[in-house]
């Protein structure tokens, strides 16, 4: 090969080299644009995408873990005022919302109406008992007419029922309905729930503002972990948000963990947001209370919220009952995302449901108590995680493609900036023979 032809291959391999390193690095914002354009593809809510499959039914299993409050001196609260004993028992586990959204509708406005049907599923492997297990609690519909009724018509329909401050039930009877001596009705503390339905919602279909709400499982895509994600948990009938803590492994799969900022059931002097959630001024001590929300308007019965043994609630809630222990990592509410395609892969709602009774001079079962007291019922756990089938799914079907694509652009850069310099110093080295050989 004549020097001529090894200065011309050298060229060409030069040029090559160039054209190859130029083609890794055009390929990272056109992959980048590619991943995005797909990632939002699937994260729109429409039949077909991964979004709606997550959406229209839950992917992974969602247990409601519960744990009521017994009663351990219900003589000596009625008889001397005594503060309650509390112990908890629990978790009794039922596995829900394993039922398709019903009554689907879209909308031109990209919008889509759903309702969210309810069941509720025990599992016995997943529980410290059974349903049959007895529980001392709270008479509910004592505390209710205590809350709702003229006290010497209550202490009327107390006596003539029968009824007593607290009550001894199974824990099914307890959670899900029994008939009630005075009220000659059903209540229980979620009744009723089985074959109800939750709803009607109307959620945009389409990510278009940057904000990321919450439908389903999904929050908007590439999350920005500085903004806070916000979601609507009908339980406590209000739109929440939750803050970014920091990133975790989830079976391979990295996760930003979000938590409830303490705001959220903060008093009103300090959050005015939840001004709306003060109507019992004597109860919150003229809404100075902090840790409880009152959502007796939005569900008509005269219940209180709170973060399970009322975490970052005022001191006082834990000077009239005994036994609870509020513990930041078993008591705080949790989501887990990832952040480039905003699926939730892991879950902990965590609540309890209280009810407020009190001295009363009328009341004759309650002409003992001393104080008001915020009597905590039952605290739950609303938990789903991801499964070793779904994070393969994800790793495959997203970060494999991703990592191929980074594999593909860095090879084209270093072999194309590799085959570059080498041609490049050939040509110079060619070069300069070629000088030296005239000379």
């Amino acid at each position: 090969m004549g020097c001529c032809d090894l200065k011309c291959w050298l060229i060409a391999g030069t040029v090559v080299g160039a054209i190859a390193c130029l083609a890794g690095l055009i390929l990272i914002p056109v992959g980048n644009v590619v991943i995005e354009g797909t990632v939002k593809k699937e994260a729109v809510l429409q039949p077909g995408t991964t979004a709606y499959k997550n959406w229209i039914s839950a992917g992974a299993p969602l247990y409601r873990q519960m744990w009521l409050f017994d009663v351990q001196n219900p003589e000596e609260v009625v008889r001397n005022g005594s503060v309650p004993v509390l112990k908890q028992r629990g978790p009794y586990t039922y596995r829900t919302r394993y039922i398709p959204k019903e009554n689907v509708t879209f909308n031109d406005n990209y919008t889509v109406s759903f309702l969210l049907p309810a069941g509720a599923i025990f599992e016995p492997s997943m529980s410290v008992g059974t349903e049959e297990d007895i529980v001392t609690s709270l008479n509910l519909a004592v505390a209710g007419a205590y809350n709702l009724i003229d006290h010497k018509l209550a202490n009327m329909l107390i006596q003539l029922s029968k009824s007593t401050l607290f009550q001894s039930r199974t824990v099914r009877e307890m959670l899900w309905g029994y008939r009630d001596p005075m009220l000659k009705s059903i209540m229980g503390l979620f009744y009723p729930y089985n074959n109800t339905f939750d709803g009607p919602y109307n959620v945009f279909t389409v990510w278009t503002d940057g904000h990321a709400y919450k439908y389903g499982s999904s929050f908007s895509p590439f999350l920005d972990k500085k903004k806070h994600l916000y979601f609507f948990p009908s339980d406590i009938c209000r739109s929440v948000y939750a803050e970014y803590v920091n990133s975790l492994d989830l079976k391979g799969i990295t996760v930003y963990r979000f938590m409830l900022p303490q705001s959220i059931f903060a008093s009103p002097t300090v959050n005015l947001d939840n001004k709306c959630f003060c109507t019992n001024y004597e109860v919150t001590n003229n809404c100075t209370m902090a840790g409880v929300l009152d959502i007796k308007a939005c569900k008509g019965a005269p219940v209180f919220i709170s973060l399970p043994h009322f975490l970052h609630g005022s001191p006082e809630l834990l000077q009239t009952v005994n036994g609870l222990n509020p513990d930041p990592e078993e008591h705080s509410t949790f989501l887990d995302v990832e952040p480039i395609t905003g699926f939730t892969l892991r879950v902990s709602k965590r609540l309890q449901v209280n009810m407020v009774y009190g001295p009363s001079k009328d009341i004759k079962i309650l002409n003992q108590v001393k104080q008001i007291t915020m009597f905590p019922l039952v605290w739950l756990n609303e938990t789903a995680s991801l499964d070793d089938e779904t994070a393969d799914m994800i790793k495959r079907e997203l970060f494999s493609r991703m990592g191929t694509l980074e594999t593909v652009q860095i090879a084209l850069i270093a072999s194309g900036a590799v085959l570059f310099i080498f041609c490049l110093i050939g040509v110079c080295y060619a070069q300069m023979s070629f000088t030296n050989m005239l000379c």
